[in-house]
């Protein structure tokens, strides 16, 4: 059998593309901490000005996440995670060749737009290729590709961005995931079917897409479950903060209370993004063997508002432990893509890229919101001071920052407890409901 023609080999090609495009999206929306300095520089923005920037990716991609599970389920991953990747590419050449910060805002804008839809559409994908008991392990490899963007968003881009400018860089990236588009077009099908392949072994036979009527239904079942909330509050905080800090305030943190290059604070935030790819491929793989779920959510988000609890406390932490501290955190942390995996499992097939982009949507939402609340609260501490164009903090605005992080933490954690113990009351009764019905 040829490679193309084997659809175990097929699956890892469309999704390879796939959750390449995906690698973009995260190089993409943590760019801004190495570029910081270049944007200031460059558009004469304060931190309030930066962050707004920063967050301009993130106001249509929340908005676009319920959208986006609805277009996947309703015309499949293949057509919306093509036509994402063109925009989103699009959007970083025009970003790229920005001669003011209203274009540059307007290309950051079509930058989240396009990469709105490439999360949904890759978890889709994997729904109709992958065994259930493969999911879990999936959405977390998923992840961990997404962090390896965000860790080429690090030293990688500094280095890039040191030798060619900022803007090639931006250019170069678009051309990219232009060539990335086509590969999907091409080989990204949305089951074996469509591909003219037989069916893989286990995989359920799911349709590859649903009609209207039913996704409104999906849609109004999902808003009136309890839980989908509780995932969703959970994740606006967890993804707003962990997106804000290590995708725009961590390096400038590092540079201005140690006295570092970008470039060396960048090779902090690598080690976090190592972290952050190991941790979501053991936690899904541990979920797949376990069967559990919220437990490893739980612990997850305790350790998410103990890690920044260390640095409101200390303030400057030294560099060895922020390296410590950045990678096992990050590592531990990595329960909480198994909220995706909670949420498709409590609602039909066809409606998995829906319900995902449901809480994806309060997800991101945290991320347009914390990357302007935290700018706010250090510009409420600038020193009156610049350095090449870049303001700077004191110690205490950073402390102030990091406090906020902790109480974010502190409420993720109880949103997770919360669903914890009712998915364990869910369990409860339907095991003494299948004891009533064996013994009657």
């Amino acid at each position: 059998m040829k490679p193309l023609s084997n659809p175990y080999r097929r699956r890892w090609l469309g999704w390879g593309l796939l959750v390449g495009s995906f690698f973009l999206v995260s190089l993409h929306r943590t760019s801004t901490a190495v570029l910081s300095e270049q944007l200031m520089q460059s558009f004469d923005t304060t931190a309030t000005s930066l962050g707004l920037l920063h967050s301009s990716f993130f106001y249509l991609y929340a908005a676009f996440q319920v959208p986006a599970g609805l277009l996947t389920d309703r015309y499949g991953a293949r057509a919306i995670a093509a036509a994402g990747t063109i925009l989103m590419s699009v959007g970083a050449l025009a970003f790229g060749l920005a001669t003011t910060y209203a274009l540059a805002f307007f290309g950051r804008l079509c930058i989240g737009l396009g990469a709105s839809v490439l999360f949904v559409a890759v978890l889709r994908f994997c729904a109709n290729w992958f065994r259930p008991d493969e999911f879990g392990t999936m959405t977390g490899v998923t992840f961990s590709v997404g962090i390896l963007g965000g860790l080429a968003a690090t030293t990688p881009l500094a280095i890039a961005v040191t030798t060619v400018g900022w803007r090639p860089s931006m250019i170069g990236l678009g051309a990219i995931g232009l060539a990335a588009a086509v590969g999907i077009a091409l080989f990204s099908h949305d089951s074996p079917a469509k591909a003219g392949l037989p069916p893989i072994e286990d995989v359920p036979d799911r349709p590859d897409v649903t009609s209207a009527a039913t996704l409104k239904r999906y849609v109004a079942d999902a808003v009136r479950e309890p839980e989908t909330w509780l995932l969703g509050t959970m994740l606006f905080f967890m993804t707003g903060i962990g997106i804000t800090i290590f995708g725009l305030w961590g390096i400038p943190y590092l540079v201005q209370t140690h006295d570092i290059t970008v470039t060396r604070a960048s090779v902090y935030l690598l080690l976090g993004n190592v972290g952050g790819m190991i941790g979501p491929t053991l936690f899904g793989w541990l979920s797949d063997r376990s069967g559990k779920r919220t437990g490893l959510i739980v612990l997850s988000t305790v350790i998410f508002g103990l890690t920044w609890s260390v640095f409101a406390l200390l303030g400057t932490v030294p560099l060895l432990l922020v390296g410590a501290i950045f990678l096992f955190s990050r590592v531990l942390r990595g329960g909480i893509p198994l909220a995706y995996t909670v949420i498709k499992e409590r609602h039909p097939d066809g409606a998995s890229g829906t319900v995902i982009g449901l809480i994806n949507t309060m997800a991101w939402t945290g991320a347009a919101v914390f990357p302007v609340v935290l700018g706010a609260a250090l510009d409420a501490y600038w020193t009156g001071q610049t350095v090449n164009g870049t303001r700077v903090y004191t110690e205490l605005g950073y402390q102030v920052a990091f406090g906020i992080a902790t109480l974010a933490g502190l409420i993720a954690a109880t949103c997770a407890i919360a669903l914890h113990l009712r998915v364990g009351n869910e369990r409860s009764l339907e095991a003494g409901a299948d004891v009533e019905r064996s013994t009657s």
